[in-house]
């Protein structure tokens, strides 16, 4: 009787819950784009891969240099002084979010 229970349920579970996921996924998305046209140019913007320019560190790594709170701040008063060749990048609140979603993903 429980196991009838429980697969009934099942369906309502995943219906609700599958938004979520595929906010998260379309935002990590939305912040992969971003990164790939504003950034790509110097940073390793994925899960491999070596900086185009000595002083911009791959985003994989960025999580462990410094804590999230931090970029995210920084992108929020636009970060002008990264390394410096680094050219100013100011960011939307959504953009903000799907950057640090985007590099949240990367350290999984």
């Amino acid at each position: 009787m429980k196991r009838r229970t429980a697969l009934k349920v099942l369906p309502f579970a995943i219906a609700f819950a599958s938004p979520a996921w595929a906010g998260d996924n379309l935002q990590v998305a939305y912040g992969k784009r971003l990164v790939e046209t504003n950034c790509a140019r110097c940073h390793a913007v994925g899960q491999t891969g070596e900086s185009t320019h000595p002083d911009a560190p791959p985003f994989r790594l960025l999580h462990r240099r410094y804590p999230i709170e931090d970029l995210q701040e920084a992108l929020a008063e636009g970060i002008s002084t990264g390394h410096p060749d680094m050219p100013e990048f100011v960011a939307s609140p959504d953009q903000i979010e799907a950057i640090i979603a985007y590099i949240g993903s990367l350290g999984r």
